[in-house]
């Protein structure tokens, strides 16, 4: 028995069961879904693709670009457009594009002059010493609140769609967290680290924002056919694992009859929440502790409009701040980063609404959310009156976005003294790590890895 089982068909699970299979490991996926991909799920709606789940990803790890040359033509990367650079932030009655240098950031009504000038001693700030302290504080206190009410508050919602001031630094921007603790400084510490000496392997993590040409669930479906569709099986209903010997013994339901199976390792990518009844044999005390994590809700809406005119935006997105009071989280520009998302002159366009502030959102009427879609249209977008979207999809997601807070400490914990009383037991996906699509691949390497040590 040398079989290694992975459950679940995310990105994470797919990635890590390709690297097994190219390594030549006999791998089965269980997938509890009738399809695969998990929140990756693209869309095409008359002329106009959209995303269910993310819609960008950044080559943040050299994983991402070798996965893609892995892939060869079955998918190929897609990195963003020039416009892709741009971003926008609201305040007021409209969109302003965020800093990008010193003389815009002198410019911009969107910081005080106060914290403007206040940021040039940021080099010489105290370094904190408050291992919990939240990503808000760290920015107050080295930035200022106009900082973090107009760049930071509003790049947590896009990312996380979570509060700053309850989402711990050294967990949720770990990077960030660390500039500070082994440079001292945010700016200390970027100078220094883009002097660092970079090996053709380092080169490969662009940092520049992708996609897979078409949409995500090109990506997945290439995952597929390379690791072979015999080898996933969908709709595994009630997947439970318990110790067998040196192995595992897995049972499930299919098409309402039990089936079982047998593994030498597994790996679960799955979410925490799925997490008690598929690891039944862990203490209650421990599966607390693991399964402790709270997923945003989040409610993301594909627009479409054949005919902007001249009302184009050549943008990366505009973010809402949460103090402007806004209906949406944010507005994403998809179609003005990559191509062939919609018809020539038209766009295609992502609202995001909810989060951890606002989970009542999930359960706004599809009509009350299309008439939200063709106010913001006129409101923020500055369409003429009257105007209406050509296309509207809706997308209710009641566990979307992991929040990496003060609790994760005792979840990652968890999941040590698990692999260490188990060592053929991994269990990762977005639980740890890191939630953005460049992490999860990188997941997925890893995982695959340590499994043929």
């Amino acid at each position: 028995m040398d079989n290694i089982v992975v459950i679940g068909a995310g990105i994470t699970g797919l990635t890590c069961a390709y690297q097994l299979s190219r390594k030549g490991k006999n791998v089965t996926v269980l997938e509890c879904q009738y399809r695969i991909g998990g929140q990756i799920n693209t869309q095409k709606v008359g002329d106009f693709v959209f995303e269910s789940g993310p819609n960008t990803g950044v080559v943040k790890h050299p994983e991402v670009a070798e996965l893609f040359e892995q892939l060869g033509d079955s998918c190929q990367l897609e990195t963003a457009l020039e416009s892709s650079k741009r971003r926008l932030i609201w305040k007021g009655k409209r969109f302003h594009k965020l800093p990008s240098g010193l003389f815009s950031a002198l410019a911009t009504p969107l910081f005080s002059w106060y914290d403007k000038f206040r940021i040039l001693g940021e080099p010489w700030r105290e370094k904190g010493n408050d291992p919990m302290e939240s990503v808000g504080s760290l920015a107050e206190r080295r930035l200022g609140k106009s900082y973090v009410e107009y760049a930071v508050d509003p790049f947590l919602s896009g990312v996380y769609a979570g509060d700053p001031y309850k989402l711990p630094a050294r967990l949720a921007l770990p990077k960030l967290y660390q500039l500070e603790q082994n440079y001292g400084s945010f700016i200390k510490g970027s100078i220094a680290k883009a002097k660092l000496p970079k090996t053709d392997r380092d080169r490969k993590a662009t940092k520049k924002v992708f996609s897979a040409r078409g949409g995500f669930s090109n990506l997945v479906n290439a995952l597929a056919d390379k690791i072979g569709r015999e080898h996933i099986i969908t709709g595994a209903q009630g997947i439970s694992i318990v110790p067998d010997g040196d192995g595992w013994a897995i049972s499930y339901l299919k098409d309402g009859l039990k089936r079982e199976m047998k593994a030498a390792k597994i790996v679960t990518t799955c979410g925490a929440y799925s997490l008690p009844e598929l690891l039944p044999f862990i203490d209650s005390q421990t599966m607390a502790d693991l399964s402790n994590l709270y997923y945003a809700p989040v409610v993301q809406i594909g627009v479409g409009m054949k005919d902007c005119g001249d009302n184009q935006w050549l943008a990366f997105g505009g973010l809402v701040p949460s103090k402007e009071k806004k209906p949406v989280l944010g507005i994403l520009f998809p179609s003005a980063c990559f191509e062939q998302r919609c018809p020539n002159g038209g766009a295609a366009m992502a609202y995001f609404i909810g989060g951890a502030r606002h989970p009542e959102s999930i359960d706004v009427s599809d009509k009350e959310y299309e008439e939200l879609v063709n106010n913001a249209l006129v409101d923020m977008l500055k369409f003429d009156a009257g105007t209406k979207a050509d296309a509207i999809k809706i997308f209710r997601h009641k566990r979307a976005i992991p929040q990496y807070e003060a609790s994760s400490d005792q979840r990652l914990a968890a999941v040590e003294k698990i692999q260490k009383l188990y060592p053929t037991l991994r269990i990762a996906g977005n639980l740890r790590d890191g939630i953005g699509i460049g992490d999860r691949i990188k997941q997925g390497f890893d995982e695959a890895r340590i499994l043929c040590d």
